[in-house]
């Protein structure tokens, strides 16, 4: 009798470990990442100039999209920011980038080349327009600017797009009232040390490599770019509502803000591509950017701003078919 007693329970044992391991299996199943293989193949990602957060994000995103495809190759080839990025992936000449909305938006209302096939991936984090002057500089306001040498940023960058607006807004042509130069975060910072220019325009997330690097060896000071500004830009155009005042957290730049915040503007950014990429590859390449937000914000902490919640709102693009799959895999 105890050896029926003992051969039915190990019976029942073992029923109830297969029983497990089916749970098991099923629950893996379920996480797992897209249930089928990484895609393979080449992709090419348009980032932006040296020594700013696009460049810095899209190397540690190629870093990451490698573990979990490690089949695919994604080369990144730098920019002069914003305007080129979208104009690349609009015309095939890149598949991904990142560009800040107004600069969308812009190239979708001028209706240029490709713009009809442009979609959303994620939105990112904000950037937040940033002007720089020397230390004890008689620059106060964007008024001030007015005769003085200014680097707006390259011509194809969202930096010059936002500059030529704000300087407008505060009655500044910036092709005659300045002395223009085509200089951005990769340059600005040493022509502002050798007294070259007096002034540069820089937008991007907080805070940026190449203005921690110039805070270290150098004293210089923000600008207020005010409320009363963005509201006479929004006055300029549909698409200068992607603009929203805002603060420079006294965080950004501990040692030059000293524990101020500073009046400015943030647009925000948007992960894009394009209609007719492959659904099953921007899935997956969707899902990277939302897991990798703490991986990569340990290293650029504008990345921490990337949420699972507002990432579906990539305004003025829709969002493409393969991302979008992905949030429906994970709604709640």
């Amino acid at each position: 009798m105890l050896k029926l007693f003992s051969r039915i329970g190990r019976r029942r044992a073992l029923q109830g470990a297969a029983a497990g391991f089916v749970v098991l299996g099923l629950l893996v199943w379920w996480l797992m990442p897209l249930g089928d293989e990484p895609p393979t193949g080449t992709i090419t990602f348009s980032t932006g100039t040296p020594l700013g957060v696009y460049q810095k994000y899209g190397s540690l995103l190629r870093a990451e999209l490698d573990k979990d495809m490690p089949g695919l190759k994604v080369k990144l080839v730098n920019s002069d920011g914003s305007q080129e990025n979208v104009a690349r992936v609009a015309t095939g000449h890149a598949d991904f980038t990142i560009a800040a909305a107004d600069a969308v938006g812009t190239y979708e209302t001028d209706g240029k080349p490709g713009a009809a096939g442009l979609r959303g991936v994620a939105r990112l984090y904000d950037d937040y327009v940033q002007l720089i002057v020397p230390r004890g500089s008689d620059i106060d306001s964007v008024a001030d600017l007015r005769g003085k040498r200014v680097a707006i940023g390259p011509d194809r960058s969202g930096v010059r797009l936002i500059a030529d607006r704000v300087l407008a807004a505060a009655g500044i042509d910036p092709k005659k009232a300045i002395e223009p130069v085509a200089a951005g975060i990769d340059t600005g910072p040493d022509l502002l040390k050798r007294g070259k220019i007096d002034a540069f325009f820089w937008s991007g997330g907080l805070p940026t490599d190449g203005l921690k690097d110039l805070a270290e060896h150098y004293a210089f000071q923000f600008v207020p770019i005010g409320a009363d500004l963005v509201a006479k830009m929004h006055e300029q155009g549909d698409v200068t509502r992607y603009y929203r005042a805002t603060n420079m957290p006294e965080s950004a730049y501990p040692d030059i803000q000293r524990g101020a915040t500073v009046p400015t503007i943030a647009v925000s950014n948007l992960l894009m591509t394009r209609k007719d990429m492959d659904a099953r590859l921007t899935e997956w390449v969707t899902k990277v950017v939302i897991k990798s937000r703490d991986g990569i914000g340990k290293r650029v902490h504008s990345a921490q701003l990337v949420d699972l919640r507002t990432a579906i709102y990539t305004d003025p693009l829709a969002l493409q078919e393969g991302a979008r799959r992905y949030y429906r895999s994970v709604k709640p």
